[in-house]
């Protein structure tokens, strides 16, 4: 598994702990200082008396490259915060396969609906759920109703 940084900060702590080795110190008190496991230190070191500086690079994150451009990512939430209604959808309401249809219709890329969820977290964006009021909703009545019909209906504890 990968550890948890951007590849020049992991690339700055395998740096640092060789710094701390060519000091003297001991692999597990390197470990202990860089809070990594002790034998990631001794494969470090191993690899820098082997290559040198070099083997200690930042190296690209695994993994399949997106699909969209940065560009076209860019563009996309442009797209996006025009709203659904802008897309030529009845409502404003964005969905996962609206998104993905819009990404089909506007970039020529196919992205799986299940992974529509990941890109729109990788933008920032998190899912909502949009809140379910009636049009005819009386916001005035309901605050009279709470205010003077409430305490008369509700239950009061005895003594």
């Amino acid at each position: 598994m990968r550890p948890a940084g951007s590849p020049s900060s992991l690339q700055q702590r395998r740096e640092r702990a060789i710094e701390l080795l060519k000091e003297g110190y001991q692999p597990c008190d390197v470990a202990s200082m860089l809070n990594v496991d002790r034998r990631s230190v001794r494969r470090w070191n191993a690899a820098y008396r082997k290559s040198g500086k070099q083997a200690l690079q930042a190296k690209r994150a695994p993994g399949r490259p997106t699909k969209l451009s940065e560009r076209d990512r860019a563009r996309l939430e442009k797209l996006l915060l025009k709203g659904a209604k802008a897309a030529g959808y009845p409502t404003d309401l964005w969905t996962c396969p609206r998104i993905a249809e819009v990404i089909r219709d506007r970039f020529q890329v196919d992205y799986h609906v299940d992974h529509i969820g990941r890109l729109m977290h990788s933008l920032g964006w998190s899912p909502q759920k949009p809140s379910r009021r009636a049009a005819e909703r009386d916001e005035d009545g309901i605050a009279t109703w709470a205010k003077i019909d409430w305490p008369r209906v509700k239950k009061t504890l005895r003594d």
